[in-house]
């Protein structure tokens, strides 16, 4: 497994599964969106903090490639790097079985960030993840 800057282990619920008894691919948006929720926990922010505060990052474009797929009861870890590409954050993130190690998922997911309902640079994720892109 590669090099993160978060990762965050996770279990494959029943109710994800569709009638082939794999992850349904819309279940592995809310995995990588709940590791990024997560990860912003460890810095000190949450969304329901940013939104009071008029901050609304919001996803502007997904990439997912689908590699292996998770079948119930599955361990799993989402791996979680991020860059800036000028006002956007860009996660990339990727998915593994834990039992197996195989890549689950592969995925680029560029957020762009709303201050009191305008388009801004999202400067306050500067200071949030100063760590990941100072390096």
């Amino acid at each position: 497994m590669n090099d993160y800057a978060f990762t965050y282990t996770m279990s494959v619920r029943d109710y994800e599964l569709d009638f082939q008894g794999v992850v349904n691919n819309s279940n592995y948006q809310h995995y990588l969106e709940h590791a990024r929720h997560e990860f912003l926990k460890t810095r000190g922010g949450s969304m329901s903090a940013l939104h009071d505060a008029g901050v609304d990052p919001m996803v502007s474009k997904i990439t997912i490639e689908y590699k292996h797929p998770l079948r119930g009861g599955d361990d799993f870890v989402v791996g979680v790097n991020m860059v800036r590409e000028g006002a956007k954050l860009v996660f990339i993130q990727d998915i593994h079985n834990l039992a197996n190690n195989k890549l689950v998922v592969k995925a680029r997911v560029e957020v762009v960030c709303l201050k009191d309902g305008r388009l801004t640079r999202g400067e306050m994720f500067d200071e949030i993840f100063k760590d990941f892109f100072n390096k």
